[in-house]
């Protein structure tokens, strides 16, 4: 197994063959500088009419990629050859609502009713952050990104609901707007921030116990930047209690062969 990201090839399908081969089995956070990451969700065929609306109207956390028919494996628009139950360095599943563990693979608990939902995620916006000379402390310390359950409610669709979640990034005082400027280009992954300052104003209260990923530091001169997350829906799995959900694990996303210019619309 590989424990070095700097050892992994750039290109998305090579990258997807070593994931599928439980090589890497780490955070995707800086591979495939350049290509669109996504979070995934799989449910059941029941379930998922009311998930798609529930995305439609909560574009900010949960800006749709690709949806797949019930049952198809391979992400065909975004990532051909790809197959979903392999290509995620981990997975988490939850029953009830309740997180029952993790998998490096859904390969034994695959059924022919599951469909599967990609969504944007923040990694792939800041490869533009970083050419616009914004540094990005966990890429720098090999960390996962720090997320967080907020106090911000999602639109409700059936039996979805639940809190929005965000992920954070300190970011130098000076350089906010710049940030805010590169990120509201990719509105197809997360856009623009959707806070900027004090924690507390968004229920969050101790960026040093992030609900999800690693405690990132918040530095003298720095502000914390948040921009909304997909992994909502886990946080939505956990109040809405749907029979099962499948999604990956936090901060490891499905790698598409997508280029983060095609999210781009400035």
């Amino acid at each position: 197994m590989l424990t070095d990201s700097r050892s992994l090839p750039y290109d998305p399908s090579a990258l997807r063959a070593l994931i599928r081969k439980g090589q890497w089995t780490g955070p995707t956070a800086g591979l495939a500088s350049g290509r669109v990451q996504a979070n995934v969700v799989v449910l059941p065929q029941e379930q998922a009419f009311d998930f798609l609306l529930f995305c439609q109207r909560n574009p900010k956390p949960c800006p749709l990629l690709e949806v797949l028919e019930p049952g198809r494996t391979e992400a065909a628009l975004s990532a051909r050859g790809s197959d979903i139950r392999t290509d995620v360095p981990r997975y988490r599943v939850y029953r009830s609502g309740v997180l029952t563990g993790e998998r490096e693979d859904l390969r034994e608990i695959w059924r022919p009713d599951l469909v599967t939902f990609l969504i944007g995620c923040s990694f792939s916006f800041e490869a533009a952050l970083l050419v616009a000379g914004i540094p990005l402390r966990h890429i720098d310390q090999g960390k996962n990104v720090s997320m967080y359950v907020t106090s911000i409610s999602t639109v409700p669709v059936g039996q979805f609901a639940g809190p929005i979640v965000v992920s954070m990034r300190p970011i130098p005082q000076s350089m906010v707007v710049r940030a805010v400027q590169v990120t509201s280009r990719y509105p197809g992954v997360h856009g623009a921030p959707l806070h900027i300052g004090s924690p507390q104003a968004i229920g969050i209260h101790d960026l040093a116990r992030p609900d999800y990923g690693d405690p990132i530091e918040v530095k003298e001169g720095e502000t914390p930047v948040f921009w909304a997350c997909g992994v909502t829906p886990q946080a939505v799995a956990v109040q809405s209690k749907p029979p099962l959900m499948i999604t990956h694990s936090p901060g490891h996303m499905f790698i598409t062969d997508l280029r983060d210019e095609d999210m781009a619309v400035i």
